[in-house]
């Protein structure tokens, strides 16, 4: 199934060119919404019936603005430098294997159609197309090999990435640097993530151009990697890493990340309310300044 969130926190299942509102079918999450609420009810065995089988009223994909599928996942866990192209790309020494995985904050979480606000006017800004693996039940040091067992689906992500001498987890995290979307497509559906292909557009510049299968921890190593450092829970986005290909992205741009069988997710970038780097809170007055990585 394709699940959506609409109009605010309607739940639809995609049919074709339509959206069928099974909203009536779920109990909304209190903090994250109906989709994350109906992960968390297969979860816990308390689902009433299939969405698959839930019918409502029926409108055309097309004349439905669509929100974002998870607006506030419990954790978004992404990982650094999980393909060797961009290892080399980025000119590191190290990988995921040695980096580990760092956290990302709920709050940059935005959907398809909205707007990647650039926080400051004189920094460099890259757009990362990642797949997305939304987490379907608790999980705390699964093995490699019944990893999958733990994955609710798959979603298309945007890892927007500012250049600069912070930590990841700070220069990843500002309000809207998460875009997620357009919907989430569960497990069933793509039995092989590897199988996958990943392409990524600045206005009309593919820039990324990869399969999945060239991951250095595939999904279900990234998955039981995650699983053994925090617990997993219903919700949760694992972030699974960009190939080579990123760049600088400037106000007025348009990025579009596509993944084969998840879908195509589309947009806008903004320096609306940029301020310079050296007005920010807590700047230095004096010192050099030089860029990171990943």
């Amino acid at each position: 199934m394709r699940l959506a969130r609409f109009d605010g926190d309607r739940l639809g299942r995609l049919d074709g060119d339509q959206v069928v509102d099974v909203s009536d079918a779920v109990i909304p999450h209190p903090d994250g919404g109906r989709l994350h609420g109906w992960i968390t009810s297969v979860a816990a065995g308390t689902t009433p019936s299939s969405l698959a089988a839930a019918d409502g009223p029926r409108r055309r994909l097309a004349d439905t603005q669509l929100t974002c599928p998870l607006p506030a996942p419990p954790k978004i866990i992404a990982a650094p430098v999980n393909y060797l192209d961009h290892k080399q790309e980025m000119r590191v020494e190290h990988t995921v294997a040695n980096l580990g995985i760092f956290l990302k904050a709920r709050t940059s979480v935005i959907g398809p159609g909205d707007t990647v606000m650039l926080p400051y006017t004189d920094q460099r800004f890259d757009q990362e197309g990642e797949l997305g693996v939304v987490i379907g039940r608790r999980a705390r040091n699964v093995p490699v090999e019944s990893a999958m067992d733990a994955v609710f689906g798959y979603t298309c992500l945007l890892d927007m990435s500012l250049r600069s001498t912070e930590d990841r987890s700070t220069r990843k995290s500002f309000d809207t640097f998460t875009p997620i979307g357009p919907w989430v497509v569960t497990a069933d559906e793509i039995p092989d993530p590897a199988a996958l292909g990943l392409r990524c557009w600045v206005n009309q510049t593919l820039r990324q151009d990869c399969s999945v299968a060239d991951l250095v921890f595939d999904v279900p190593t990234l998955v039981a990697y995650a699983s053994s450092v925090m617990t997993l829970e219903p919700g949760d986005v694992l972030a699974t890493g960009t190939p080579q290909g990123v760049g600088p992205v400037a106000d007025g741009d348009h990025i579009t990340l596509e993944i084969d069988r998840v879908g195509r997710l589309d947009v806008a970038v903004s320096s609306r309310d940029a301020i310079p780097y050296a007005a920010r809170v807590g700047a230095a007055s004096t010192g050099p300044r030089g860029g990171s990585n990943g």
